[in-house]
């Protein structure tokens, strides 16, 4: 038994010119997501500077009496103020790794990492736009989007992106082609990274630390296939590394695997440790799963970074009990 090798120049291209022309059913799917999600999504708005009303509270100690609404404090035996909303929008950069190592998928997942990582950027961006957000990618000359038809831009840009580029850059290590780019981004952006991370640590620390210097608010998803975490091979097997870096040829796969578990959890911890130290939020998706709980976990998690600034009052995918 082996597992997929290492994809020639021609053949990379061949599979990034596919994933864009995947990438309409993927849109269609990534706006399905997103849906689902907003339906679970509640009160994002917070007080703030606009025109748009929001919403009347009870007269506090402090208020100034210019902010009071006398016609609907003539209603009731109590005086009200008038409250507005929030309508700064905020630029969210997402970037998801076009690697070698994210066309992979086992016989426990139905896709492939690539794929999965793509849907979760297509329907955080839906779900950003919708929420009044501006969306780029992080990619060299990329442009903001925000309005209608933002989403269709978002995706032609990455369909793009893959098929000129389809190993994440044109030069550099194994490494560099896992990790985002070393771009400018704006001071305190808030910015979504997709990838599965499985780079050594020290290299994921140096990029990690490159955007922490900026300084940004970030946000890692890593997404895997459930067999890099649970290794289910049986007997002797030939894994064949994506991203050039050699094969291993294992006679007896089940005598490994408990060391395999411990190193895998060591990593996870460190990714876990990393992301902390720099104040990054992380979490880890797997593909057998459905991604409308990743979707909103990971909104949940940048609500408070997001312009309108405060964690949804409730949310819960439709059929579930709220979050608590």
């Amino acid at each position: 038994m082996s597992e997929p090798g290492p994809l020639p120049p021609a053949r990379d291209a061949r599979r990034a010119e596919a994933l864009g022309a995947a990438l309409p059913p993927l849109l269609v799917a990534a706006r399905r997501v997103a849906a689902t999600v907003a339906q679970g999504v509640h009160g994002r708005r917070r007080v703030g500077q606009g025109d748009s009303f929001w919403q009347f509270r009870p007269f506090l100690p402090g208020d100034a009496v210019a902010r009071i609404d006398w016609r609907q404090s003539a209603k009731s035996d109590r005086t009200f103020v008038r409250e507005t909303e929030w309508e700064a929008a905020q630029t969210v950069a997402l970037w998801a790794d076009s690697s070698p190592s994210m066309r992979w998928r086992s016989r426990l997942a139905q896709v492939e990492k690539a794929d999965r990582a793509v849907l979760l950027l297509l329907a955080l961006a839906a779900l950003l736009l919708r929420g009044g957000e501006r969306v780029r990618l992080m990619a060299p000359n990329a442009q903001s989007h925000g309005g209608r038809d933002a989403l269709e831009r978002i995706a032609a840009a990455l369909g793009a992106a893959l098929v000129a580029n389809p190993s994440g850059t044109s030069s550099g290590t194994p490494s560099a082609r896992s990790l985002p780019p070393d771009l400018p981004l704006p001071r305190h952006a808030t910015v979504v990274l997709f990838g599965d991370f499985l780079d050594p640590l020290p290299a994921i620390q140096s990029s990690l630390a490159r955007l922490a210097a900026v300084p940004v608010h970030a946000h890692l998803m890593q997404v895997l296939d459930p067999a890099e975490r649970a290794l289910p091979f049986q007997g002797r097997v030939r894994f064949t590394d994506l991203e050039e870096e050699g094969d291993a040829l294992i006679p007896r796969v089940e005598g490994v695997r408990e060391a395999y578990a411990e190193r895998f959890a060591r990593h996870q911890e460190g990714l876990a440790a990393l992301c902390g130290a720099l104040g990054f939020g992380f979490a880890t998706h797997m593909t057998d799963l459905p991604p409308e709980q990743a979707l909103l976990s990971l909104y949940l998690a940048l609500a408070p970074t997001l312009s309108p600034a405060g964690l949804p009052a409730a949310a819960s995918l439709p059929g579930e009990a709220p979050a608590a």
